[in-house]
């Protein structure tokens, strides 16, 4: 019988055996990476990679709370403005996120429902909303999610202007 030298088998053998240990450290080298709009300070990401080892959150739409209680609840009246109602939005967002132990800088998609205010002649209040807006996402906080934002002809309240949903994700 003819001597055989296995090393060669043997190498690959164990070179398979650890190359899934191998592939996680690979893996977590890969970072959220937010994609500016070229030649612009617009605080939005023209678009976010998240890598393949990072957890994605589908966070539900968020209405606006209530700010005026003696207000009728099915009015604009109750809930303020487009502005205010991002804010509040906004708000019961980063709330949720903290519970989850995350940011609103961990927020890399954004959805947003604009409804058209009666004081704006029927159209979106998208000043409104941007002055709620980056008063979280832009300053301080410069971690900007892709978003898009819609007219929409009503929510289920008409007292509401505004819905968000977003995505947050996180390695």
């Amino acid at each position: 019988m003819k001597n055989v030298d296995r090393r060669p088998a043997s190498r690959l053998a164990t070179s398979l055996l650890l190359l899934p240990l191998l592939l996680p450290a690979a893996a977590g080298a890969q970072d959220i990476v937010r994609h500016k709009i070229p030649n612009s300070d617009f605080p939005i990401a023209q678009a976010v990679s998240v890598p393949p080892n990072a957890t994605i959150h589908f966070i539900s739409g968020q209405v606006p709370p209530v700010v005026h209680k003696e207000r009728d609840p099915n009015s604009i009246a109750a809930f303020g403005d487009t502005r205010t109602q991002t804010v509040g939005v906004l708000q019961r967002i980063r709330d949720i996120l903290q519970g989850m132990g995350l940011g609103m800088g961990d927020v890399v998609k954004m959805q947003v429902f604009l409804v058209g205010d009666p004081e704006h002649g029927g159209r979106a209040d998208v000043a409104g909303f941007m002055a709620g807006y980056t008063q979280f996402f832009g300053g301080a906080q410069p971690n900007l999610p892709a978003r898009a934002v819609m007219q929409v002809a009503a929510l289920s309240n008409p007292g509401w202007l505004v819905e968000i949903e977003v995505v947050a994700a996180k390695k």
